[in-house]
């Protein structure tokens, strides 16, 4: 049976989304992810998804309220919010909770950015999770 990983960010439109994409492309087998955010933005950013299609991942993704998981259980919930910079929110729900601190790419909305953090999200996520695997 696959773990189940919740992204948690505020707007939902960048890193939560891009983290949710490659968890399912490249550990899809082993882990299903999902995001969501306190403030969801309404949209996935064009850019993130540049990008994500820039390494092989097609992702069709919709900015999600955190009210749509509150009753799911969770294996893991991350929050990819830069907590220096923003208010993270706190989940109420079931799973081990992790915090990494990502940037938000769309402040400068600068692509190499955009890039960067999902090259950071790849590095720092993917091996957590395949430490969590079982």
């Amino acid at each position: 049976m696959k773990r189940k990983v919740l992204f948690l960010c505020t707007g939902n439109s960048c890193r939560s989304q891009m983290a949710e994409a490659i968890v399912n492309a490249r550990l899809g087998d082993t882990w299903e992810a999902v995001s969501a955010g306190t403030k969801p933005a309404g949209y996935v950013h064009p850019k993130a998804l540049a990008v994500l299609a820039e390494i092989g991942i097609q992702h069709e993704g919709r900015s999600k309220h955190t009210d749509e998981f509150l009753n799911a259980d969770f294996d893991l919930v991350i929050t990819v919010c830069d907590s220096a910079a923003e208010e993270c929110p706190v989940w109420p729900g079931k799973g081990k909770r992790v915090h990494y601190s990502f940037p938000d790419p769309a402040l400068t909305d600068d692509i190499a950015e955009f890039r960067k953090v999902r090259d950071e999200i790849e590095r720092a996520i993917l091996p957590l999770l395949r430490k969590n695997s079982g």
